[in-house]
Parts: structure tokens; C-alpha cells; sequence
């Protein structure tokens, strides 16, 4: 019986990907993002399950990454292709249906950079088709991992919809700024960078000290900054996965 918990908690990560699915193509895309965010707490706790009960099996390995291909590289993609949208003056899509404008044009203009924003999804499953190959990605991943990569993103509606800053706003509802971001999402997915993950070596402080500063520090940053907090703590993840590395390579 106990084998199954964690592909239950991986089934319910799915779930949660396709109601988020439902809601972003709606443009619900705040409402989108609390699923992801559901979705990732069961995506984190299911491997942690199956190492605390001995369960891990292929099958669980295989049905994480489809799950997670659903929550943090669709999701993602659908979400930035309605910023896209919105960037370009189309009008969101209701649910009955109706909008003065159809899905995909403008007046006599045709959306396509829109579609840029699959990218995120394309390069989300290329990522999670090489770590399920990759037996070295086990205490480490290289590249950024998606469901981070998807917190990033789903970050931008939210700060629109939560921290009304002009400034903010139009940086964000710009092309320029979604296509830089995009590319740089595809990018980072797949990068030759080794970043760690939150496993800790036993429960000495000196063991683990780069991973406990970067979780005070994102706890700080997110009860100050709110939303506008995730992007800054992506990029902290980053940095100071090239500090916990630099320190490995001079020991």
C-alpha cells in the first residue's frame, strides 16, 4: 500500500496542472498560479515520500516529469503566451466565450509572437526528457529546474494584477521584455549550471550554510517584497548555487 502514496501525491501535482491548464486559457491567471503553486507542494513532497518510505521506482521517475510537464512547462507556456496578448491589446478571453476580438487577431493583425511563449514549454520538456536520462542530476540539477523556472513566470501576472506600479506594468506588458525573458527561460532550463537543490547533507549548519542563508534570506525578501520577491529569489538561487559551487572546486 505504501508504494502508492507517492504516485498518489504525484497524481494530485497533475491535477492541479490541469485545473491551472483550465484557468490560465481562461486568463484566470492568478487563480493559475495558486495551482501551480498546489501542484509544486505535492511535486515536492512525493519524492520525499518515496525516500522516506524506500519506494522509488522508475515508474514514479517517469510519471514526476509528465506530471511536472504539465504544471510547470504548459502552464508556463499559456501563461506567457497571454501576456503576449495582453502586451498587444487583445482582450481577454471570457469564460462564455464571448470577446469584442477573436483569440488569436487584433483588428486586421495577426498574434503571432504570441506563440513565443511555448518556448517555455518546449524547452520544459527537452529539460525534464534529459534529467529523467541524467543519473548525475541526483543531489544537484543542471540547469534550472521547472518548477522554479515556472514560479518565475507565473510571478509576472501577479505582480500586474497585485502591486499596481506603473513602472512595473509596462516593463512587464512590453515585447521586448517577454521575448528577452522567454529566451532566457529556454535558456536557463537547459543550461550547463549546476544548481543545487534543497537536499540537505545531514543537519550541520556548516554542511549546509549556502542553503540555509538562501532560505532565510527568500523568507526575509518575501515578507518585504511580496510577489516582486519570486524573480529576486530565482536569480539569488542562482547566484549562490555558483558560490556553493566555486567553494566545492577550491576545497
Amino acid at each position: 500500500m505504501k508504494r502508492h502514496i507517492p504516485n498518489f501525491l504525484t497524481m494530485l501535482n497533475l491535477l492541479s496542472g490541469c485545473i491551472a491548464v483550465v484557468l490560465a486559457v481562461r486568463n484566470h491567471l492568478e487563480l493559475a498560479a495558486l495551482f501551480v503553486a498546489i501542484g509544486i507542494f505535492f511535486d515536492f513532497f512525493d519524492g520525499l515520500a518515496a525516500r522516506l518510505l524506500n519506494v522509488k521506482s522508475e515508474l514514479g521517475v517517469q510519471l514526476d516529469s509528465l506530471a511536472d510537464l504539465v504544471t510547470s512547462g504548459l502552464v508556463p507556456g499559456i501563461v506567457m503566451f497571454q501576456l503576449f496578448n495582453q502586451a498587444n491589446g487583445l482582450n481577454s478571453y471570457t469564460w462564455s466565450g464571448e470577446s469584442t476580438e477573436s483569440m488569436f487577431w487584433v483588428g486586421d493583425t495577426f498574434i503571432a509572437i504570441s506563440f513565443l511563449g511555448f518556448l517555455i514549454t518546449l524547452a520544459s520538456a527537452y529539460r525534464l526528457a534529459k534529467f529523467n536520462i541524467d543519473e548525475d542530476q541526483a543531489t544537484t540539477f543542471t540547469g534550472l529546474p521547472t518548477p522554479a523556472n515556472a514560479l518565475f513566470i507565473l510571478s509576472l501576472p501577479l505582480i500586474l494584477k497585485y502591486h499596481n506600479n506603473v513602472t512595473f506594468d509596462t516593463l512587464i506588458l512590453s515585447n521586448w521584455f517577454l521575448v528577452v525573458i522567454t529566451l532566457l527561460s529556454a535558456y536557463m532550463l537547459n543550461a550547463r549550471v549546476r544548481l543545487f537543490s534543497l537536499k540537505f547533507k545531514g543537519g550541520k549548519l556548516r554542511d549546509n550554510i549556502i542553503k540555509y542563508t538562501f532560505l532565510l534570506l527568500s523568507l526575509i525578501l518575501l515578507i518585504v517584497m511580496q510577489f516582486m520577491a519570486i524573480p529576486v529569489i530565482i536569480v539569488l538561487y542562482v547566484v549562490f548555487s555558483v558560490i556553493e559551487n566555486s567553494k566545492g572546486k577550491l576545497a
